[in-house]
């Protein structure tokens, strides 16, 4: 497996925490905090990790929003990629990691391979734009309300990842 671009956008550091446990589980990979990194990075990687969470009424995280406009003009012909997001389930049910759906909006029609669904069963919300039908676009964690199941959610989403990563 080539290396892997970890990408995120954290404001209370949760996101970060998980971009560094993935780095830990991949063994190959590079943390970008967006906040300090131009989208034109995720170009120098074949497999790549976007990871944001969700603020407000189904917002992106705010070093996110610009990242995410950025990813228009970034080539991810050929790309591998997989997202993360973070949201409370309880207090913003109806909005749960619309981050992340929204990361996945910006990918359509890039020419990349976009991998890491999730079911959503285990999951409690009432909508989500990161929800298609009975999966996630990509890993859904919720720190708040479902931090027991982060471990074994991230164990068995790389095994996922490392299957499909090049």
């Amino acid at each position: 497996m080539e290396k892997v671009g970890i990408f995120f956008g954290s404001s209370t550091g949760n996101t970060e925490n998980i971009a560094n446990q993935l780095k830990g589980l991949l063994g190959t990979a590079e943390v970008f905090n967006v906040a300090s990194t131009k989208p034109e990075k995720m170009a120098e990687f074949t497999n790549i990790i976007l990871g944001t969470s969700t603020w407000g009424v189904g917002d992106l995280q705010d070093d996110m929003i610009e990242f995410a406009e950025g990813i228009a003009g970034v080539d991810l012909k050929g790309k591998v990629v997989a997202l993360y997001g973070l949201g409370d389930q309880s207090g913003y049910g109806d909005t749960y990691c619309d981050g992340m759906g929204e990361l996945y909006q910006k990918l359509q029609g890039k020419g990349c391979k976009i991998v890491g669904f999730v079911s959503t069963e285990g999951y409690d919300f009432s909508a989500s734009k990161a929800a298609e039908g009975s999966e996630f676009v990509g890993l859904a964690l919720d720190q708040m309300n479902q931090d027991d199941k982060t471990e074994e959610r991230l164990n068995a989403w790389v095994a996922e990842l490392k299957k499909q990563f090049a």
